[in-house]
């Protein structure tokens, strides 16, 4: 395989753990073998995994790998007739029985298409497609491993759902590295501070809600963690420096399914820094006239003509740390001042008794848009004393008319806000 590493070039180390058990390198690369000839599918086909995060999936990704066939993961929350099943040559709905005769694993390029991965459809709610390839997933576990550093006995713990770049990348840079992903087959907050605290995980991967969760379930001082990789929208500096607190290096990171996971990544124990650090080293990172973030480079998805124009608004400061403002579409324009909703969700956090908040905008007769948030609460606080609190640390026209204290907030599998669904139905 052309610049790919062979799995039983790694032999008996670890290459998938979970609760129910693990499988070595050696032994993947045997059950892979077994399962492509399974497949029975010509190179280039699809085929649909729709199979639960663990061991079972790991070996039919790399079945699909050794027949030279494209891998498209199923979301199996979703019912079946909105599965990406266009175009594909056979589904994996059980694990493979990995019985037949091993096949030759296909010469792969990394050309080669490995996966079609579904963004999260937070902004459209329609999710994309988005083929990746080999060489996407390897310039990209090259330049995380340049930002984050390389153990060679990286355990790298994977909460996120398989369906979507953040989760897969850890399989993939595992395999690409030669080092051990321990994959949970959901987020359990209790079982993922168990694993971190007495199973040598080196780095996570979180989003800001899933950080939180894991320091209100008591996470401290995690004696082989590296580093925390927080991303999939801003984290609030007062969540960085609570998790500072806990003994829990953070590092946050912007990035798109389209990029292949990672575009700008903090080196570990830069967190607290309210940017999502330089850019990778082989991506390449312009600001447009109008604030869009234009990213280029061997990361981004050959269905990209070039320059990813990514719809997010940021800025670049005189170190060449990027700061993601938010999205394009999500600002709000209130007495002709624009108000990114994030930067208010940063405040209200930054409130002891606020877990979580969600920002949006409606239309009003007297300012374009009314500024409007929902809050999770910790512990009673007043609607009065939040906008106090606001009051005293934003602009007039940012503080929000009202605020309302919710329950939840509606969230994707991998715990993105979907601020779409904010907004109270007519």
């Amino acid at each position: 395989m052309s610049g790919l590493p062979a799995l039983e070039s790694w032999g008996e180390r670890v290459a998938i753990e979970t609760p129910a058990g693990l499988l070595d390198y050696a032994e993947l690369e045997a059950s892979s073998r077994r399962g492509a000839r399974e497949l029975s599918v010509a190179a280039g086909e699809r085929v649909a995994i729709a199979l639960p995060p663990g061991l079972d999936f790991a070996v039919a990704l790399h079945a699909c790998f050794a027949a030279g066939a494209v891998a498209v993961p199923v979301d199996l929350r979703e019912p079946r007739d909105r599965w990406p099943l266009e175009g594909v040559a056979a589904i994996v709905e059980r694990p493979l029985a990995c019985t037949d005769p091993p096949l030759e694993p296909r010469a792969l390029s990394v050309q080669d298409v490995a996966l079609i991965v579904r963004t999260s459809g937070t902004v459209s709610g329609t999710p994309k497609e988005v083929p990746l390839t080999f060489g996407n997933f390897l310039w990209s576990a090259i330049g995380s491993a340049v930002a984050l550093g390389l153990d060679p006995n990286e355990r790298w713990l994977c909460t996120l759902p398989l369906v979507h770049v953040g989760g897969l990348s850890i399989l993939m840079r595992s395999w690409l590295y030669g080092t051990t992903a321990v994959v949970h087959e959901r987020f359990d907050a209790q079982a993922a501070v168990a694993t971190l605290m007495d199973e040598r995980i080196t780095l996570v991967s979180v989003v800001a809600t899933t950080l939180g969760r894991l320091l209100d379930a008591g996470l401290e001082q995690p004696p082989a963690l590296r580093c925390a990789l927080a991303g999939g929208g801003p984290v609030p500096p007062a969540l960085v420096e609570r998790a500072g607190a806990a003994g829990v290096v953070v590092s946050q990171t912007y990035g798109l399914t389209e990029t292949c996971s990672q575009v700008a990544t903090q080196g570990p124990g830069a967190g607290a820094s309210p940017n999502a650090g330089p850019r990778l080293f082989c991506t390449k990172i312009e600001i447009a006239p109008d604030g869009e973030i234009l990213v280029s480079g061997p990361t981004v998805s050959p269905s990209v003509a070039g320059v990813l124009a990514t719809g997010d608004l940021g800025e670049l400061d005189n170190d060449g740390n990027l700061r993601v403002i938010g999205r394009k579409v999500d600002t709000i324009i209130t007495g002709g001042e624009n108000v990114a909703p994030t930067q208010v969700e940063a405040v209200l956090t930054e409130h002891p008794s606020v877990a979580e908040a969600g920002v949006y905008g409606s239309p009003d007769p007297i300012w374009g848009e009314a500024i409007h948030a929902l809050v999770v609460l910790r512990e009673p606080v007043s609607t009065e004393a939040l906008r106090t609190h606001c009051q005293a640390r934003l602009a007039p026209f940012q503080v929000p008319k009202t605020i309302t204290i919710v329950d939840d907030l509606p969230r994707t599998a991998s715990g993105k806000l979907r601020r779409s669904e904010l907004a109270p139905s007519p």
